[in-house]
């Protein structure tokens, strides 16, 4: 079998990967939801597939700071209280700070860790501090709090947003959760502005891109596992009106925060009653509700694993490889990342203002009548500005097969090219 390293491979795959994975469904399909209110009037202003089960990933981050606040409120919390750590939360999956076993960690510290890191191992801390040293048991508070706050179809059951399938809930009921917050606990609210973090000599920059990127965007969390796909609950407030957005099931980080951005623009434009151009519902009616995904997802997974440990790359089929890739929570390394673009069913106009600005769209209908590039059906509506095609094929060995194809956007490459860019590696 014909051998690369992982650094010229990386070099040659470049942005383009496609992986076809026998007998497999990609992991984000119909993953998509979202919902936009404005906090002001309590009026959701859209919402698409709202009430539909989605994994909740480290947005689960944000019941688990509300538990903390009201612990501060009520006295049995104080922010320079420290707090053990366990074996058990070293031991965390990353995201993570690190921590060793026996040391502590200060409550103000863990809160800004969970804000701007999403460390799991402090998630495991507070939860076996709050929990009377077990995870289960604040779980169970969790729910109780979930309740109370009439997120009636979420059920918790860790206080991190690790993989877990009976960790679900809605993008109706994470909004929920976003109003409680600003709601309940408006005095601490500004943590989740937090920019960055500084731990011993690193400093981690805030997930939430957005904070940086869109006006008035002052909160609230990001999350990512492969079984979520990317999610994402905003906040933002201009000339003293306050919108909440939440998507869940994105296909990229980069892709899901352009969407929510532009979800946010959309609600602040119905709030003033300014003009919505062209553009704007376009990027929206096109953007993250694909009730589909690229395998590329995957693909990149796996080029993770080759340059992080230098893996061998084994039988697409192996289920400890799949259930590894299953389990990723890596939030920060999107340097490979892919954007898939689609539409979703669209929503009663009468219930989704927004909704009915993208629907009213020239720019939606004509893009809706175009036929896709044969070539290229995942990448049919890719950004002007990616410079590079991704084209997916179907492949029968029984190795993971990883493709590279370095193709202008809108060339479609010979059967031949194809061929040759076929290559069944490992790692040296």
């Amino acid at each position: 079998m014909k051998t690369i390293s992982p650094i010229a491979w990386i070099r040659k795959a470049a942005l383009v990967l496609a992986l076809a994975l026998l007998g497999s469904t990609p992991a984000w399909a119909g993953k998509y939801a979202s919902i936009v209110i404005d906090l002001d009037t309590h009026q959701v202003m859209h919402a698409r597939d709202a009430d539909e089960e989605r994994h909740p990933a480290s947005l689960t981050k944000v019941m688990t700071l509300y538990l903390v606040f009201d612990a501060l409120d009520a006295g049995k919390l104080k922010l320079s209280d420290r707090l053990p750590v366990s074996k058990t939360a070293s031991r965390a999956q990353p995201s993570k700070l690190g921590l060793k076993a026996g040391t502590t960690i200060k409550v103000e510290d863990a809160i800004r860790a969970l804000v701007t890191k999403s460390a799991n191992d402090v998630a495991i801390v507070i939860a076996e501090k709050l929990g009377n040293g077990s995870e289960t048991k604040f779980a169970s508070k969790m729910n109780a709090k979930a309740i109370e706050l009439g997120m009636t179809s979420t059920n918790f059951r860790n206080a991190s947003g690790l993989p877990d399938k009976k960790q679900i809930t809605t993008a109706r009921d994470m909004a929920k959760l976003a109003e409680a917050v600003y709601a309940d606990h408006r005095d601490r609210y500004n943590y989740f502005s937090l920019s960055s973090f500084t731990w011993g000599k690193r400093k981690y920059a805030n997930h939430n891109e957005l904070l940086r990127k869109v006006q008035g965007v002052d909160g609230i969390k990001t999350g990512f596992t492969n079984a979520s796909g990317y999610n994402l609950m905003a906040s933002a407030e201009r000339s003293g009106r306050r919108v909440i957005a939440v998507m869940m099931g994105g296909t990229t980080g980069r892709s899901r925060d352009q969407h929510v951005s532009d979800l946010l623009e959309a609600a602040f434009l119905e709030i003033t009653g300014g003009p919505t151009d062209d553009d704007l519902r376009a990027r929206i009616a096109f953007g993250e509700r694909a009730p589909f995904s690229s395998a590329d997802n995957l693909a990149m997974a796996q080029l993770r694993k080759l340059q992080d440990d230098g893996a061998v790359l084994v039988s697409s089929n192996d289920p400890a490889l799949v259930a590894e890739l299953e389990e990723s929570t890596d939030e920060g390394d999107e340097a490979f990342e892919e954007v898939a673009e689609g539409d979703s069913e669209t929503a009663d106009a009468a219930d989704d203002p927004i909704g009915a600005l993208i629907e009213a769209s020239p720019a939606k209908t004509q893009l809706a009548a175009a036929p896709a590039p044969a070539a290229a059906p995942v990448a049919a509506t890719r950004r002007a500005a990616t410079p590079i095609a991704s084209v997916q094929t179907t492949l029968t060995p029984q190795e993971a097969i990883l493709i590279t194809s370095e193709v202008a956007t809108g060339s479609i490459p010979s059967a031949r090219s194809l061929d040759q860019l076929a290559l069944p590696i490992s790692a040296q």
